[in-house]
């Protein structure tokens, strides 16, 4: 027989399970919660996506189109400083970067916000599925945590293990607990991503490093960086299971030297110069690797 200490533990798991499922079935209706898990999933995510308020679309039809994602807004400041606000200083930057693209011609462009407002994780990223984005760059500043010594720029890939304890710190200061209308979505959006988020998404995961690993290559000389800038964590924001997606974190607010960089217009413009280029590069990348294999099908049929 077994004792009653386990007993209780089987009967907690057993009811929170119900519960989910009763949940699941409360959000996503009857069809989803009698579907199997990924299509509860797919259900629950698209039910949500359908409810976005969609941003306007600049550039010309045709190109290829990248969402970028101010982090914070609204009454979340992110990390603060003194007079120097996380939410301020990515917004700056978002709309310069827009502006250079817009400019060069290649792409077109559409910011997640472009407004002080608040927008939820799954917020950020169902906005570049709804309109269907060829690449998703959510751009944040860290806080050292008391720390003023910390300095630099990271760029961050989604992986279910942090690269490091500091990316660790970093998802987790980023990932706190949302909520949407008074219901609190933390949990259900991570266990919808997560069951998104399987092998079919290898290529997508692929496309995102390779990104990553040219806004390193294209920030040299422009970007400050950390050493190792290259990073991964398991950031909600990023959780878009069919869309190359990267975190920029562009520096440290509680510097003063980085947060003076981000603020001014010579640090927006260095960051727009080295973004934009990594930017186009990939875009010319993809196209000549879906070039090729149009030649390679060719050639075999």
């Amino acid at each position: 027989m077994l004792d009653r200490p386990v007993l209780l533990l089987l009967a907690a798991v057993t009811a929170a399970a119900l519960a989910a499922a009763l949940l699941l079935r409360a959000v996503t209706g009857p069809a989803a919660a009698e579907a199997g898990p990924s299509a509860q999933a797919r259900f629950a995510l698209e039910e949500a996506e359908e409810t976005l308020d969609l941003p306007g679309v600049a550039g010309d039809d045709g190109r290829p189109l990248v969402v970028i994602d101010p982090g914070h807004g609204g009454f979340d400041p992110g990390a603060t400083n003194a007079d120097y606000r996380e939410k301020e200083i990515v917004l700056a930057l978002a709309q310069a970067l827009r502006d250079r693209l817009l400019a060069e011609g290649d792409v077109r462009v559409a910011l997640t916000r472009d407004d002080d407002r608040y927008l939820a994780h799954a917020e950020r990223f169902g906005i570049a599925r709804r309109l269907e984005a060829d690449l998703f760059v959510s751009i944040h500043a860290d806080s050292g945590g008391g720390v003023d010594t910390a300095s630099g720029a990271s760029i961050y890939t989604l992986s279910d293990e942090a690269s490091s304890r500091d990316a660790r710190r970093f998802a987790e200061r980023e990932n706190r607990a949302e909520r949407i209308n008074g219901r609190d979505i933390g949990s259900e959006s991570d266990t919808v991503s997560a069951i998104l988020f399987d092998l079919s998404q290898r290529r997508i995961a692929r496309e995102a490093d390779a990104f990553a690993d040219l806004i390193e290559r294209e920030g040299e000389g422009l970007i400050r960086f950390r050493a190792e800038p290259r990073r991964s964590a398991a950031l909600k924001v990023l959780r878009a299971p069919d869309v190359p997606s990267v975190l920029f974190e562009a520096g440290f607010i509680t510097n003063a030297a980085d947060a003076e960089r981000l603020a001014s217009a010579e640090g927006r413009a260095r960051f727009a110069e080295a973004m934009a280029n990594a930017i186009r590069i990939h875009f010319i990348r993809q196209e000549a690797a879906a070039a090729a294999s149009t030649a390679t099908a060719t050639d075999d049929g």
